[in-house]
């Protein structure tokens, strides 16, 4: 699988991120959280979207640049939840702290995350 983030993987749909929040399910691993919901009717296998709340970073400066940082994290772990889906997910990461970590930092437990939801999902025997 290529590590890009391209356009068509985009999470944009409003009626997809509202059923996520009604109907999905999520994993944490402080301090980021991942939320998602299969979504049957969709071409694509994912749709990804990040959020970094404006509560605990007032300056649009601070939550681009950990949005940057998230999207970066997931361009390059995506194939540890891609390989596992069995049908299309749509998925929105969140960063859920005041802390400032560090790019490594949050590059691990993007990974640990990633991991644990690889865990969750029933394995597909073929």
């Amino acid at each position: 699988m290529k590590n890009t983030y391209p356009k068509h993987e985009k999470l944009k749909s409003k009626t997809t991120i509202d059923l996520m929040f009604s109907q999905g399910k999520s994993v944490s691993k402080y301090p980021l959280r991942l939320v998602y919901v299969p979504i049957p009717d969709e071409k694509e296998p994912l749709k990804f979207g990040v959020s970094v709340s404006k509560k605990y970073f007032k300056k649009a400066v601070d939550r681009n640049y950990f949005k940057r940082v998230l999207r970066e994290c997931y361009r390059l772990n995506k194939a540890l939840i891609a390989d596992d889906l069995t049908q299309p997910h749509a998925f929105m990461f969140l960063y859920q702290t005041k802390e400032r970590l560090s790019y490594q930092e949050i590059f691990e437990k993007t990974q640990q995350l990633f991991q644990k939801f690889a865990e969750t999902q029933p394995k597909d025997d073929k």
